[in-house]
C-alpha cells in the first residue's frame, strides 16, 4: 500500500488519516510534515500540530482550516520528527510514522492503550534491528576523528527534515561546522520552534568566503546520490568523505544512495521495537500499513495476535 491515506467512517463521521487531499465535511488528520504524509490539496478541516503546520508551510504546503485540538481525538508524540503525532479516536490508535527510541532532542513515542491499532511497519522484518544510539554516536565520532587526523572534510548526510536535525544535534560539537543551505533553512525553523540546534554557516556563504579550503570540516547535508553535482564537487574539489545515515543501511539489499560510509540510524521503529509497541498497546486487532505489511502481520499472527495487512485505503467494512 502506498502512502495515500486511510479513510475511516465511524458513527456517521468520516476520518481521513494522512490523506492525499484534505476533503470537506470530515476530519483530516495529518501526522507529520514529511512530503508523503502532507495533503497536496486542502479544502477541509485539518488536525495537526503547530510544528507540522509551520514545517509544511516552509515546504510549500498550506494547511488551511488548521486546528491543534479536536473533541474525541487525543494526539500522542510519535517520536518520528518534530511535531509528529499519532492519533487515538474511538479506541483506535493510528501511529503515523513512529519511533520509540530517544535520539538527541527527539524523545521516543508515547504509546496509549487501544482496542484497534493501525500501525506502520517500515522496518517490519527481523533483519532490521538497529544499534543503540550511544553505540552509533561513538562509532561516528571515532570515524570523524580518524578522518580529521587525515585532514579530510566529512559530509554527514540524512533526510533534510528529521534525520538532518538529529545529526546536527548529535554531532554539532565538531568544528568548523557547516550546513547545506537547505538544512540550514530547516534548522533555523527548528530553532524558532524551540529546538536548540547549533547555529552554523550555510555552504554557499562558507564557499564564497573560501572557508571550505581550510580543511578539515564537518557539513550536514541532505541524503544525496553519489552522482549529485553538489556532492561530486565537494568530493573532487575538497576531498570530502561522505557518511550516509539511514535505517536501510541494515538491509542486505543496496543502500540506494551510496556513500563512503553507511550508518544505520532511523526515525522509525526497528523490528523489535515494533513488536514491543504492539504489546504496549494491548490491541485486540492490528492492521499493518506502510512497509513490510504482509511479513509483519504474518509474524504477529504466529505470535497469537489478530493481525492483517491493510492493502485498501478504506476501513469502512471493519467498523
Amino acid at each position: 500500500m502506498t502512502k495515500t491515506g486511510i479513510v475511516c467512517k465511524i458513527d456517521g463521521k468520516t476520518i481521513n488519516l494522512d490523506p492525499k487531499t484534505a476533503a470537506q465535511n470530515c476530519v483530516n488528520f495529518v501526522s507529520h510534515a514529511h512530503s508523503d504524509h502532507l495533503p497536496s490539496g486542502n479544502s477541509g478541516l485539518v488536525l495537526a500540530t503547530r510544528e507540522t503546520r509551520e514545517i509544511a508551510s516552509l515546504r510549500g504546503r498550506t494547511l488551511a482550516n488548521h486546528v491543534e485540538h479536536l473533541d474525541d481525538f487525543r494526539l500522542y508524540d510519535s517520536g518520528h520528527i518534530l511535531g509528529a503525532r499519532g492519533a487515538l479516536f474511538h479506541d483506535i490508535f493510528y501511529t503515523g510514522d513512529i519511533c520509540t527510541r530517544d535520539r538527541g532532542f527527539l524523545k521516543g513515542a508515547t504509546i496509549p492503550k487501544c482496542h484497534t491499532l493501525i500501525m506502520e511497519c517500515t522496518f517490519g522484518k527481523p533483519e532490521f534491528v538497529f544499534p543503540k544510539i550511544d553505540e552509533t554516536v561513538k562509532k561516528v565520532n571515532e570515524l570523524i576523528s580518524e578522518l580529521y587526523h587525515k585532514g579530510k572534510p566529512v559530509i554527514l548526510m540524512g533526510y533534510q527534515l528529521g534525520k538532518a536535525q538529529t545529526i546536527s544535534n548529535l554531532f554539532g560539537h565538531w568544528e568548523p561546522l557547516y550546513y547545506h543551505d537547505s538544512v540550514k533553512e530547516m534548522n533555523l525553523l527548528h530553532n524558532r520552534l524551540g529546538v536548540p540546534l547549533k547555529e552554523a554557516m550555510g555552504h554557499t556563504e562558507a564557499e564564497s568566503k573560501g572557508l571550505l579550503n581550510k580543511k578539515p570540516w564537518v557539513m550536514v547535508c541532505p541524503l544525496m546520490s553519489e552522482n549529485n553535482p553538489f556532492l561530486k564537487q565537494m568530493k573532487t574539489k575538497y576531498g570530502a568523505v561522505t557518511v550516509g545515515f539511514s535505517g536501510w543501511a541494515k538491509s542486505n539489499v543496496s543502500f540506494g544512495r551510496k556513500s563512503d560510509y553507511s550508518i544505520p540510524l532511523s526515525d522509525h521503529c526497528d523490528y523489535s521495537e515494533l513488536l514491543d509497541l504492539v504489546k504496549k498497546t494491548g490491541a485486540q486487532k492490528i492492521y499493518t500499513i506502510h512497509g513490510f505489511v504482509d511479513e509483519f502481520a504474518s509474524d504477529l499472527v504466529r505470535l497469537g495476535y489478530d493481525a492483517q495487512p491493510l492493502h485498501e485505503i478504506s476501513l469502512d467494512e471493519f467498523f
